[in-house]
């Protein structure tokens, strides 16, 4: 009898692990067919089809992608959009983060009539879809002086962020010791030097949440780059769209997958190196 259970929870077994397998094969299908076609050359693709193993590695393809590839007339590869990105998610991350912690520091420690209220207008962001701030996100950078520019997408997901930003660190700061703070108070330090010498320090585990939500986010939107830069004021992700909507030359699915898979990289190192610590930011905010 034993043996007959344990023939049936060993075949039970190897049964969900064959159904996970088959469920991240399927997954990872589109992921494994770009990589091969990187390494695969234009002739070879032509001739055969999008799906198949390379017959020969060849690197040609991440060269191009990377330098001297034509998107949109210019003739520079993703490059120059890459660094784009980089000079929008950056600082936009970094602000939108401090912001938020600034904002949910206030919000949970210094009470005050109409705090809620606030913390609900602000949090309200997050719920509107990105298609109804287009018109007056417009009208901002137009005003501003700013359309067409990377300062313009840095102004739009800074204040885009902060909406994520202040939500996490509110619900985090909100079971910080009111005794502390009180502490601090009654020791001379202010709003500032109590945010900074004593919240802040406390702050690790949440900032990285916040920090990793906030670049992935940044790095990864495609609306707001498409909608509101053109020519070699584009980020990564707006290039890339130029790239794929090219019909002047033959496609060149090689290349292609290649300037995908570069422009990729950044947030999945940031995922490998930042992963573990994302998910401990999550659970300490979450049973703190």
């Amino acid at each position: 009898m034993v043996e007959a259970r344990s023939l049936s929870a060993r075949g039970g077994r190897i049964l969900l692990y064959a159904i996970l397998i088959a469920f991240a094969a399927f997954y990872l299908t589109p992921l494994i067919v770009v990589i091969l076609n990187s390494f695969r050359s234009f002739q070879e693709i032509t001739q055969t089809s999008v799906l198949g193993f390379p017959k020969e590695f060849r690197l040609d393809n991440w060269v191009q992608a990377w330098g001297s590839y034509c998107i949109a007339g210019i003739c520079s590869g993703i490059s120059p959009y890459m660094w784009n990105s980089l000079l929008i998610a950056v600082p936009a991350t970094l602000i939108s983060t401090l912001l938020g912690a600034m904002n949910g520091y206030l919000l949970s420690l210094w009470r005050f009539r109409g705090a809620g209220l606030i913390f609900g207008i602000i949090t309200f962001g997050v719920f509107l879809p990105a298609q109804m701030k287009l018109v007056p996100w417009a009208i901002t950078l137009r005003d501003l002086g700013l359309s067409n520019t990377l300062a313009g997408l840095v102004l739009i997901h800074v204040v885009q962020g902060m909406s994520f930003t202040t939500l996490f660190c509110r619900n985090y700061y909100v079971n910080v010791p009111q005794d502390l703070i009180k502490a601090a108070k009654v020791d001379g330090a202010g709003f500032l030097q109590i945010f900074w010498r004593i919240i802040l320090p406390l702050s690790p585990p949440i900032l990285i949440v916040t920090v990793i939500w906030q670049f992935t986010g940044i790095w990864n939107e495609f609306l707001y780059g498409i909608t509101f830069s053109e020519g070699s004021a584009r980020p990564v992700t707006a290039a890339l769209m130029a790239l794929s909507a090219n019909i002047a030359q033959a496609r060149e699915y090689g290349i292609e997958s290649a300037s995908v898979l570069i422009a990729a990289l950044p947030t999945l190192l940031v995922y490998l190196f930042g992963g573990k610590y994302f998910v401990r930011g999550l659970t300490a905010g979450a049973v703190k």
